[in-house]
């Protein structure tokens, strides 16, 4: 499966520290875009200093006017609360959605933990319906552990 390909490649890049953090999520995001074919847009967002919101961290695909999300809002702002990985098959079956673009039909957000807390999530969102398995998921999960590790 290309998960499987693409883990060496996800850790190649986190242990480039002659690039910064930003220009190191940004490979991710692009890769992942690049490689996955239902990963139409594809960032990271991170908790806004003490603030109770989301601030738009790297990113590939459309540009977002969401640059800053409350806690609580959309399906990102709902994860910053609850925690828990957020898989949505059909986001116009959501009532508290966040559209960023007509053409997005489903979206996933992965929290990223660094000592237990949760200081941000990747966030991809999907032009096909209900494309996302466990197995995205886990390979997400796998992701975020890495990025903790370098934050």
């Amino acid at each position: 499966m290309i998960f499987e390909t693409l883990k060496p490649q996800i850790e190649t890049i986190i242990a480039n520290t002659s690039k910064t953090v930003d220009e190191r999520l940004l490979n991710i995001c692009e890769l992942l875009e690049a490689n996955v074919s239902y990963y139409n847009w594809v960032g990271f967002y991170f908790r806004n200093g003490n603030k109770e919101e989301l601030k738009l961290g790297p990113y590939v695909g459309t540009p977002t006017d969401h640059t800053i999300i409350p806690f609580g809002k959309g399906i990102c702002g709902q994860v910053a609360v609850s925690n828990k990985n957020f898989v949505v098959p059909d986001v116009a079956a959501q009532d508290n959605y966040i559209a960023c673009s007509i053409t997005v039909k489903a979206e996933i957000v992965i929290p990223v933990f660094v000592n237990g807390e949760n200081i941000g999530q990747i966030d991809i969102d999907s032009n096909t319906p209900d494309p996302f398995t466990e197995a995205d998921e886990r390979f997400l999960e796998f992701i975020c552990a890495q990025v903790a590790s370098i934050l």
